[in-house]
């Protein structure tokens, strides 16, 4: 039968992936990766040697078919992205709903995921949460940040390191100086960093602050 796994990979420490990940990425017939040279190094740590197709955000609207052709033709595929679980905020969705449509068996393993640990970390309440990813750079950003405003669950974003502190600021702006929340950056790796306080504090802290890495913010409900 048709089939692909959706395998989770880890957001920094190589540790972070299950046995069952390894093994699938060693008995199917090729792994579909975000960047091959990322995931390359990932095999190599692990002694997996297996084809490797780059399937990334430039290109998924181009080979989704290519990729349903090859699984209908009775092989087995791997979807990594370069970290964390394919499909949250990486490419994945298109693929999965494609496999879905034409009757392909998916199969998405359990595994690593950058906003779960940071909710955690955060000591903002948990019980009711929503993943918003990347807020637009421009056009629907202001729109975004509007609907947000009176939202009474906790919210989750990525953002980058150059555009943290424009971010903070205007949640600031819209939410209130006052509001709670806390900034991970680095998880999983030796320099991890959670900070937690308002945002007028957050703010504060990363003026002085040189922001790397990839960041998650929490920011409390109202």
């Amino acid at each position: 039968m048709a089939k692909i796994y959706i395998v989770p990979t880890p957001v920094g420490n190589l540790e972070d992936i299950t046995y069952r990940a390894v093994r699938v990425l060693k008995e199917v017939d090729a792994i579909l990766a975000e960047d091959t040279r990322t995931t390359g190094r990932l095999l190599k740590h692990y002694d997996i040697e297996n084809k490797l197709i780059a399937h990334h955000m430039h290109n998924e609207h181009k080979t989704v078919e290519r990729v349903v052709e090859y699984l209908l033709g009775g092989q087995t595929l791997a979807l990594v992205s370069d970290a964390g679980t394919p499909a949250i905020s990486d490419p994945g969705y298109l693929l999965v709903r494609e496999c879905v449509k034409n009757g392909i068996e998916v199969e998405c393993l359990p595994g690593a995921t950058a906003f779960v640990p940071a909710l955690v970390n955060s000591a903002i309440p948990a019980d009711r949460f929503v993943f918003e990813g990347f807020l637009p750079h421009k056009k629907g950003r202001q729109t975004r940040l509007e609907a947000l405003v009176d939202a009474k669950y906790t919210m989750i974003f990525y953002e980058s390191p150059h555009r943290l502190l424009k971010t903070l600021t205007q949640f600031a702006e819209y939410l209130g100086g006052d509001r709670q929340a806390s900034v991970a950056r680095e998880l999983t790796k030796i320099h991890e960093e959670n900070v937690r306080g308002s945002l007028d504090e957050l703010i504060q802290y990363y003026k002085d602050s040189t922001i790397k890495g990839e960041i998650v913010i929490v920011v409390a409900g109202k």
